[in-house]
């Protein structure tokens, strides 16, 4: 049975795998990914420039004061996908060459910012998402006792710690990634070398993903029993808050779905390079294809949340409409009309 040698080099972001053993398994590459790849990560980025473009200037247009309190988190969550979809153009065109990096001299630069920038997104949306999962639980649990912890400060405060640590914890992929020569060309790798560097990988999964993942999962739990319990207490509040509760879930639910085969992949990848694991060639392919598969997903998510913000938050909607008729010179709704639709507006449905 055909296996591996111990000298390959794989690629997280695009071709996870280029080494001349893998490419003498019969079905190493997926058939016409040339085309549908680069096809597809265009579509990702004119969309998700576009749309979180849009998020960013119908959120923002209302100030401060006009605000939500869970609208910092969601401009940040926008500002976060709109920078990585800025660097989908150059995995087009890498994908289009059957994974080669050719970027002249500013390709190893060019290499290492935008799997950085890669990094620092995916840190940075599940830290965001946590963030909106406890405020969402300290606004329907614990709305008493955390007027501080939802003030205006404490949640800037918060967004600029998650940046902080996103950009620290992005740095093992700016320093372990760079353009190495092979026998048909140049390729944007991670050092699969570096045992402290997989380990590392292998623990920032966990970290980044699994544990978010259980403290977003403990905060809904404690919502949906709370609203069971209270959801008579104050019809129409609950109701605003049963709808924030949809909009966030429904944003989780969707980052969860895109990175949750990305993370299992990843871990079967490091894991089987840790352990020094003898692969089949068929097991083998079965990795590379379905970590690339993976790659897209995730990265569609860029693009999710500006639709699901448009289909399900009729606060947002309202706001959009406002800013177009604003645009085109149309006259304001009355006040109380706009007023009333928002479901998490500061000093009001939960104040």
């Amino acid at each position: 049975m055909d296996t591996y040698t111990e000298d390959e080099s794989y690629d997280y972001y695009s071709d996870n795998f280029t080494y001349d053993g893998l490419f003498n398994c019969s079905g190493s590459h997926l058939h016409g990914s040339n085309i549908f790849l680069p096809v597809l990560y265009y579509l990702i980025f004119f969309t998700g420039f576009l749309g979180n473009i849009f998020v960013i200037s119908v959120v923002g247009s209302k100030g401060r004061r006009g605000g939500r309190l869970v609208d910092t988190f969601v401009v940040n969550l926008a500002l976060a996908d709109l920078i990585f979809v800025l660097t989908l153009p150059l995995w087009a065109i890498s994908a289009s060459q059957s994974g080669y990096w050719d970027f002249g001299r500013i390709g190893d630069l060019l290499c290492k910012l935008s799997s950085y920038i890669i990094a620092v997104n995916r840190f940075s949306n599940i830290f965001f998402l946590t963030c909106m999962s406890v405020d969402r639980y300290l606004a329907v649990v614990k709305l008493m006792d955390s007027r501080y912890l939802r003030s205006s400060r404490c949640i800037r405060a918060t967004c600029n710690a998650v940046w902080l640590s996103s950009l620290v914890l992005g740095i093992p992929s700016l320093v372990y990634r760079r353009v190495e020569p092979s026998s048909d060309g140049l390729y944007c790798v991670e050092d699969n070398n570096s045992s402290f560097f997989l380990g590392l990988s292998l623990t920032m999964a966990f970290l980044t993903f699994v544990f978010p993942v259980l403290i977003i999962v403990l905060c809904y739990g404690n919502i949906i029993v709370h609203l069971n319990q209270h959801c008579a207490a104050n019809p129409r509040a609950e109701a605003r808050r049963r709808h924030s509760f949809k909009m966030v879930l429904a944003i989780i639910v969707a980052f969860v779905v895109s990175w949750l085969p990305f993370n299992v992949f990843k871990v079967i990848i490091i894991s089987s390079h840790l352990l020094n694991a003898d692969l089949s060639c068929e097991r083998v392919v079965w990795q590379r294809n379905g970590f690339r598969v993976s790659c897209c997903l995730a990265f569609l998510n860029s693009c999710v949340n500006p639709a699901i913000y448009f289909f399900l938050d009729h606060h947002f909607r309202r706001r959009a409409e406002l800013l177009y008729k604003n645009c085109i010179g149309q006259p304001k709704l009355p006040r109380s009309q706009n007023s009333s639709a928002s479901f998490t507006n500061v000093g009001t449905s939960e104040s």
